[in-house]
């Protein structure tokens, strides 16, 4: 199985591919990053990659692994990350 791409490894690749420098690359990544986590609240999108979207996620019962013994999980606000479709598409292929 191939390993997933380190930091380093996205922004020498960027860097390479642009005519940005390695560190311009970074503090791009720092940046857009900072910027999706201020605005997650509001939804941020990457166009043709996805959008950070907020959820509320209701109480539930669940069940420790270890006793199987019930426990209740309370609501919770998550953070998540959907694709677009069309990426979806280019990776997993069409149906």
């Amino acid at each position: 199985m191939a390993r997933m791409m380190t930091k380093a490894a996205i922004i020498g690749t960027l860097a390479q591919k642009s005519t940005l420098s390695k560190k311009q690359v970074s503090e791009l990544m720092e940046t857009l990053l900072a910027l999706a986590t201020k605005e997650a609240k509001n939804g941020f999108v990457l166009p043709g990659f996805g959008r950070l979207v907020l959820a509320n996620r209701k109480a539930r019962m669940g069940r420790n692994p270890q006793t199987g013994e019930p426990i209740k999980i309370p609501a919770k606000r998550v953070v998540k990350f959907r694709i677009t479709k069309s990426l979806k598409d280019a990776v997993l292929g069409k149906k």
